[in-house]
């Protein structure tokens, strides 16, 4: 090869190598966001699937093999990486505001319309990956990030539950979360009032149902019979 084919060679190779110096970095964190930001807009009009995956790893400059060790279960992985994504902003937005001034019922509804106000800029999208996450083999990966979603915000509402009640509270703003979610999806208005509403009405269902519990209770402690058959039931 003469002197000025090498020359020419190197200069054709030169971007490559600056591509990799580039893609060295950044972090898989980094990796995973420029993919997920690549393919959003695509997932809003073909759903999350592979070469919707394969497009988008290759706007962000990935082969795909890198693609692959980074989202193992393709779209899937995509989807949680999504969802991690929405929940850590939504923490950060919350930490910001004052919510220990606020009643547990304006915390809950705060963290709810946060994290409907990330989604809304891939409302599309974040309406495909739900319906993926819906079909009975995806089942288990959707109740999964449910659970950490509702789980960040009774967390950044301030909840210190240790006892029964830190899952049968996970458990009841899961159903308000979710039924929100199926009404913001249908909602095409531009202050989505009747989604707030809804929600609104969906947490006074539950706040009316913890003060029949309590009242419940106390009124059932006057009886001994149903006071000592409620206590604790030590192991034998």
């Amino acid at each position: 090869m003469s002197e000025t084919e090498k020359k020419t060679a190197k200069k054709k190779a030169a971007p490559k190598a600056e591509k990799a110096r580039v893609d060295e970095t950044r972090d898989d964190g980094a990796l995973k966001a420029a993919v997920l930001e690549a393919a959003l807009p695509h997932a809003a009009f073909d759903g999350f699937t592979d070469r919707v995956l394969e497009e988008a790893g290759k706007t962000a400059g990935l082969d795909k093999g890198e693609v692959t060790r980074l989202f193992p279960d393709g779209p899937l992985s995509l989807i949680e990486f999504y969802s991690g994504a929405v929940d850590a902003e939504m923490e950060k937005m919350l930490a910001a505001m004052d919510l220990p001034s606020m009643k547990i019922r304006a915390r809950i509804s705060e963290a709810v319309k946060t994290r409907l106000a990330i989604l809304k800029r891939h409302k599309e999208a974040a309406r495909r990956a739900a319906a993926l996450l819906s079909l009975p083999m995806h089942a288990a990966l959707g109740a999964k990030l449910l659970y950490r979603t509702v789980d960040a915000m009774w967390r950044a509402a301030g909840d210190t539950a240790t006892d029964f009640n830190f899952y049968t509270k996970r458990g009841i703003l899961a159903g308000v979360y979710g039924a929100t979610l199926v009404r913001w999806f249908a909602d095409a208005s531009a202050d989505e009032a009747a989604t707030h509403e809804f929600l609104a009405a969906r947490i006074e269902n539950v706040m009316q149902f913890e003060k029949f519990k309590a009242r419940t209770k106390e009124a059932l402690s006057n009886f001994p019979v149903f006071a000592d058959w409620a206590k604790p039931k030590s192991p034998k």
